[in-house]
């Protein structure tokens, strides 16, 4: 096992190394059905795109992003994130990426976000973060909401997928809101 930054029941979250750049990893970001919801699987995904992703995003301090890591095999699933993190105004977007498909429906989602929520408001000192996510993706928006997560409006029509304009559904979570047991 690789050294944990976080530790949850089922998985783990630790930092991302060069090493975890692999063809399966790249494989997540080009695979349609993973990426069927965000901004991803716009324009095929190539080694170096990986690379300076690395370089430029993951090895950033205004990005918190880590590997999602099953405790019982160490297999890498997916990532998670909290991004764009501004301290002036103490707040970050959080992102969820879970790759490999046999880990859907198990509720690895919940358990991350509880995770990396506990840690922006209790460790980054962040006062809310917030999401946004295709306003056919069920799944994030009752996820979101059964965090505590409170719907703050859309953006019409601002996610072009599959042929179409959806809508971006955006929700907030302040500090005063969170509860570290909610969701259960």
């Amino acid at each position: 096992m690789k050294t944990p930054f976080l530790v949850a029941e089922n998985i783990y979250l630790r930092t991302l190394s060069a090493e975890d750049l692999t063809e399966r990893y790249r494989d997540w970001f080009n695979d349609a059905e993973v990426c069927r919801y965000n901004s991803h699987h716009r324009f095929p995904n190539y080694d170096e795109d990986m690379r300076r992703y690395y370089e430029t995003t993951i090895q950033s301090h205004e990005n918190l992003i880590l590997a999602i890591c099953d405790k019982s095999t160490d297999a890498h699933v997916g990532n998670v994130g909290l991004q764009g993190i501004d301290l002036l105004n103490q707040s970050a977007e959080f992102a969820i990426l879970i790759g490999d498909k046999s880990y859907w429906n198990r509720g690895v989602g919940k358990e991350v976000m509880r995770l990396i929520i506990a840690h922006g408001f209790s460790q980054l000192n962040l006062q809310r973060i917030y999401c946004g996510t295709a306003e056919n993706n069920a799944g994030m928006q009752k996820l979101a909401l059964a965090l505590g997560f409170r719907e703050e409006g859309r953006s019409r029509q601002a996610l072009y997928k599959d042929g179409e304009f959806r809508d971006l559904v955006h929700y907030g979570l302040l500090r005063s809101e969170y509860d570290p047991e909610g969701g259960r």
